[in-house]
């Protein structure tokens, strides 16, 4: 069976990645912006049978119980019309802190891409630990999964709106 190449991976520009990172942590000048930036690692799968693509952290994290954390991936996604990329927690992370995403599964549509964000994947994640683990995850470490999926629409969708905006900016 072939398998559907649907998508490409890259960064987003210096510029928004820098602008969206400042924005959750201030404290980090322009040059430790940079330095995250430069680090970044692409998602990618473990193995040929993988069907989630891994992302890594771009800096190290501690998330403790009962506390929620927005990364900044860096990355965004060329996404072929029909598909669509969910993202997940990685399964380890899960088990053993129960570390959720915060709405559940990640939903990146195609045309997120050109939104005025450049389509940046930003992932929150949640420890919902019920006892009181503490979840330490270096960097470049992998912390979400995407998988790519097709979908469909109805028979009588008349969608003719366009994306500008990133995050719930479509309803």
């Amino acid at each position: 069976m072939a398998i559907n190449r649907v998508a490409h991976f890259s960064k987003v520009s210096l510029e928004q990645f820098m602008a969206d990172w400042q924005e959750i942590y201030p404290e980090d000048d322009d040059i430790a912006a940079e330095e995250i930036y430069n680090h970044i690692k692409l998602p990618k799968r473990a193995t040929k049978g993988s069907a989630g693509y891994d992302f890594f952290l771009p800096v190290s994290i501690t998330l403790n119980p009962d506390e929620t954390l927005l990364i900044p991936t860096g990355i965004r996604a060329e996404i072929s019309e029909g598909w669509v990329l969910q993202i997940f927690p990685r399964s380890g992370l899960g088990f053993k802190h129960r570390i959720q995403l915060d709405n559940t599964v990640g939903i990146i549509d195609s045309d997120y891409f050109n939104a005025d964000n450049e389509g940046h994947i930003k992932i929150k994640l949640t420890n919902d630990s019920k006892d009181f683990s503490i979840a330490d995850v270096e960097e470049g470490k992998g912390f979400a999964q995407g998988i790519f999926v097709p979908f469909g629409i109805t028979d009588d969708d008349d969608a003719d709106g366009e994306r500008h905006g990133g995050f719930g900016s479509t309803t």
